[in-house]
């Protein structure tokens, strides 16, 4: 690994062929009523080169040969446009184009530009105005297209096989989505604003998600404090100013009913007043008995274009959820993992629902200077209110006796964000530059009670070999909710306050070939976990470098510090230490074919002081962690997406990753491996849609998911069982039209019992995914 990391070095730092001289092309698209117009696609007249200009009309094509050039500007269904142009080396060459048609005509044309299934650009939320191609760091982006085709409803819903080395290791059902990547938990951003809490946020439903970026390795700088293995942004969906709707029907095994509705458009004449609406409703049981979810969700969203360069958006997005038991889905026992069938379950038909009601609100302002400069602010309220009760076991035993003990878990999850940053793009002489600056602010606070507990059974009176449901020894707990919840959590506060100004320079040399990223952020944290309070300021460098062979490959490089509070308990009483550490790290990206896909292969080191792990010595009902000491991880990652062929497109990743303690703590070794990775991860994902003739329309997919040497969560007891190799088949055919699109997939084709779970204490717990199953969903746009 270490001569890997050499090599790539060296060539990052030897990369000084010859350049051609270059110069650099921007401008706008308006509507003859001088609307923006979205989607154009704009080329060189006898070139490759080409992009498609943004939701502002706005469109930029760097590294372009100096010359004559003749540039067109396309849109499906109209007449082709020509301008000339003459690209001078170092310059910025401006030209505008105006369409025939108003905004109101182009809303009925029916776009299709790029590639579906890749995205050239992260979202203005990550705050980055520089292609992903240019960006020194591993980013990857789910688009809307992909969430669609693989039927994904949820956060927590097959997501995961569409990045290198991510996967969900410790969870409760569709509750919340605790992603890992690079050997730790990935922090949850919604919109750019870190939304992670111990135990949320509630699982995004996808009806209200536009995509879903993942930025690899250290995050912390570009967003708020966020752990060194990366974050993922949900980015919602904002309105478009095309007016247009889309409605959709999904049925599937266990009583999966679901419907969603999508409405695009404007509430003036004058186009000014935009919004959009989406509503979700979803009712679904399990392979399990007694265990169902029932949810809806509201995202209503409207947009205002105060003026030509400021626009003002709100958004308000509700999720209600009322689920089965939320620690129904493990399964206890001494033999072994999935010693019992995949079906069995410790539930019972009498417990009350667990109710969640989660909310958010986002202002959003936008303010461009000029074509240069542009200053974002928004400030959100997130209120995560939970009425419920889980449930753990307080005996296992050889015999198969269990001793079922639930807990009540009420919970509140409060936070508050806000965030001000500057874009700017200037140059100065030879040298290019890609400013960005700003500010964070943010405020949580989790509170919950879990202090009341009930035992269902008595010792022997239920057993896994001989279950018996309906009538628990003790009856069904009534828990005592007299008081308020803020009265009742005593035991169980989480409050942290942070403030984060960051700046940053993107230096780009001999025509922006070469780009030298140099960056800083300062970190004021203080927390309060447990009755324990934690303070931390320190500065974080970032050094990047990027360098671009051709038009369409750069290699990066990238060191980076991290910074991040942590909440826990120590056994000892000890206080629980911030995480810090830097990450090195090197790749090489290159898009394929005139951008239809792209390959992303990168390496990477993290090392991590006092990073948490669960504690090994802890009994049942028990959460103690331990502090390590140093931990090391590494890896490689490769990832391609796109459209490889005319009507075949492709998902494919790969992920090795090594953790393990670098620096021994009292209680784990040197050489110990960290929890919480499998150093294997490989997934597909294969469409094809045929493009012409009788069967026009006509689509077929497959898709594979592959772990091997899995880890488990938690540090598990010498001599235990570890977790087998995870191998899933999936597949679908689906039929497509300008407006109807029928689809038909089938998961778990080959009926595998696939599971994570942990060897605990005396025992084993797992939690099964569900066997073959199927889905089939019709979808109409109008």
């Amino acid at each position: 690994m270490k001569k890997i990391y050499l090599i790539m070095c060296f060539m990052l730092l030897t990369i000084c062929g010859t350049y051609a001289q270059t110069g650099s092309l921007k401008g706008q698209i308006t509507s003859s009523d001088g609307k923006p117009a979205p989607h154009v696609s704009i080329g060189l007249k006898g070139h490759k080169q080409g992009t498609t200009s943004d939701e502002n009309g706005s469109f930029t094509i760097n590294k372009i040969k100096v010359g004559n050039y003749t540039i067109l500007a396309s849109f499906v269904g109209l007449a082709t446009l020509e301008q000339s142009v003459e690209i001078i080396e170092g310059q910025m060459a401006t030209i505008n184009f105006s369409l025939k048609e108003t905004a109101n005509q182009l809303d009925e044309v029916v776009v299709k530009t790029g590639s579906a299934y890749k995205s050239n650009e992260v979202s203005s939320s990550l705050r980055l105005m520089t292609p992903i191609l240019e960006t020194p760091q591993n980013i990857q982006v789910i688009t809307s297209k992909v969430l669609a085709s693989q039927q994904i409803t949820s956060m927590s819903d097959g997501v995961l096989r569409n990045i290198s080395g991510a996967s969900r290791v410790e969870h409760w059902g569709d509750m919340y989505a605790r992603v890992n990547m690079r050997g730790s938990r990935a922090s949850a951003f919604r919109n750019g604003m870190n939304v992670t809490s111990n135990w949320g946020p509630l699982t995004e439903d996808m009806s209200f998600v536009e995509h879903i970026e993942f930025v690899k390795g250290p995050a912390g700088f570009l967003m708020s404090n966020g752990e060194p293995s990366g974050i993922y942004n949900v980015v919602t969906k904002k309105p478009t100013g095309q007016t247009k709707g889309e409605a959709n029907m999904t049925f599937g095994s266990f009583d999966f009913y679901r419907a969603t509705l999508d409405l695009d458009g404007k509430l003036n004449d004058s186009g000014k007043l935009l919004y959009r609406l989406n509503i979700m409703g979803q009712t679904k049981n399990s392979f399990r008995p007694y265990e169902y979810a029932k949810r809806y969700s509201i995202a209503p969203v409207v947009s205002y274009k105060i003026d030509e360069q400021t626009t003002l958006t709100a958004e308000y997005t509700l999720q209600y959820a009322n689920m089965s038991n939320v620690g129904s889905y493990y399964v206890f026992g001494t033999e072994g993992y999935a010693s019992k069938p995949r079906e069995f379950t410790l539930a019972e038909p009498g417990l009350d629902p667990t109710k969640i009601n989660d909310q958010s609100i986002l202002i959003n302002l936008q303010h461009n200077f000029n074509s240069d400069w542009k200053l974002t602010a928004q400030a959100a309220y997130f209120n995560y209110d939970q009425v419920g009760s889980s449930m753990w076991q307080a005996g296992v035993f050889n015999n198969g006796s269990v001793v079922r003990q639930v807990s009540i878990w009420d919970a509140l999850n409060e936070s508050k964000y806000a965030q001000v940053f500057v874009n700017g793009d200037i140059q100065t002489g030879p040298v290019h530059h890609r400013i960005l600056g700003g500010i964070d602010l943010g405020n949580k606070q989790y509170i919950a009670d879990w202090g009341t507990t009930f035992k269902l059974d008595t010792i022997g009176s239920f057993n896994i070999n001989n279950p018996a449901y309906g009538k628990p020894y003790y009856g069904y707990p009534t828990f005592n909710r007299s008081k308020s919840l803020r009265q009742r959590a005593n035991t169980t506060a989480i409050n942290q306050t942070y403030t984060g100004l960051y700046f940053q320079d993107e230096l780009g040399f001999l025509q922006n070939k070469i780009r030298l990223t140099l960056a800083g952020r300062y970190t004021d944290v203080k927390e309060n976990s447990y009755g324990t309070v934690t303070k931390g300021k320190k500065f974080t460098p970032r050094v990047g470098l990027s360098v671009s062979l051709d038009e369409g490959s750069s290699v990066y490089a990238l060191y980076d510090q991290t910074f991040v509070p942590q909440t826990g308990v120590i056994r000892s009483g000890e206080k629980v230490k911030p995480i810090s550490g830097n990450n090195i790290e090197a790749g090489i990206k290159r898009d394929w074919f005139n951008n239809k896909w792209n390959t992303t292969l990168s390496l990477y080191r993290i090392i991590k002081n006092n990073q948490l792990s669960a504690d090994p010595g802890n009994a049942a009902g028990e959460s103690f962690s331990l502090q390590l000491g140093q931990t090391q991880t590494e890896g490689i990652e490769f990832d391609v997406r796109g459209e490889i062929v005319k009507g075949l497109s492709l998902i494919a990743n790969y992920a090795y990753t090594d953790s393990k303690i670098t620096r021994e703590t009292t209680s784990m070794k040197e050489g110990a491996k960290v929890p919480g990775y499998s150093k294997h991860i490989a997934n597909a994902w294969l469409n094809y849609r045929v493009g012409a003739g009788a069967l026009k329309g006509l689509g077929f997919a497959a898709g594979v998911s592959y772990q091997g040497d899995r880890s488990t969560w938690s540090f598990a007891p010498a001599g235990r069982d570890a977790l087998p190799n995870y191998f899933k088949l999936d597949g679908g055919v689906s039929w497509e039209s300008n407006k109807f699109t029928i689809a038909a997939n089938v998961f778990n084709i080959l009926d595998k019992y696939l599971y994570s779970g942990v060897a605990y204490a005396t025992y084993y717990y797992w939690q099964a995914e569900a066997p073959r199953n199927s889905r089939l969903s019709i979808n109409y746009k109008f």
